[in-house]
């Protein structure tokens, strides 16, 4: 979601998965990631663009990925985009960063804790919330499985590489 450049579909593709990016201008995407399934969309004030048409619920993907964006209002949809067993990577700014440059709005900045807020249905496999340098910034971090039931399909606990 919110691809940009596309760093992170090319990195993905480039690994066997099969990629869809959303974003307001997917020219740089296109060009960095040419076998993409990119959907130009402008998230904020439209609708959702990834829905299934014969039912009216979002399309369901396997992972999401969604880096240095924040967008209070898609979060459910984000959420509801989530395949059964898939996987929410999501990092992006967090109060603090305004001490350091931007983004410094508050409406672009996770508030302590939010992620594990928003993710508190979901199997939280790691979570961060703090500093990071070389750039200096704030951020908040999650690692997050939808419907994780552990031992569902054996007696073996399910393995997350860390």
């Amino acid at each position: 979601m919110a691809c940009g450049s596309g760093r992170h579909l090319h990195w993905f593709s480039g690994r066997g998965c099969k990629v869809t990016g959303v974003d307001r201008d997917i020219e740089n995407a296109r060009q960095l990631s040419p076998i993409a399934r990119l959907v130009q969309a402008d998230i904020e004030n439209g609708p959702w663009p990834l829905m299934n048409g014969a039912n009216s619920a979002p399309e369901l993907f396997d992972a999401i990925v969604v880096t240095n964006y924040l967008w209070r209002p898609l979060m459910d949809t984000l959420l509801a985009s989530l395949a059964p067993g898939g996987v929410l990577l999501y990092e992006t700014f967090a109060v603090g960063n305004e001490t350091v440059g931007r983004p410094a709005r508050p409406d672009f900045l996770l508030n302590a804790g939010e992620l594990l807020h928003i993710c508190r249905d979901l199997h939280i496999v790691a979570y961060e919330n703090g500093f990071l340098d070389r750039p200096d910034r704030f951020v908040q971090r999650i690692a997050a499985i939808k419907n994780f039931t552990p031992g569902a399909h054996n007696d073996a606990p399910a393995r997350y590489a860390l």
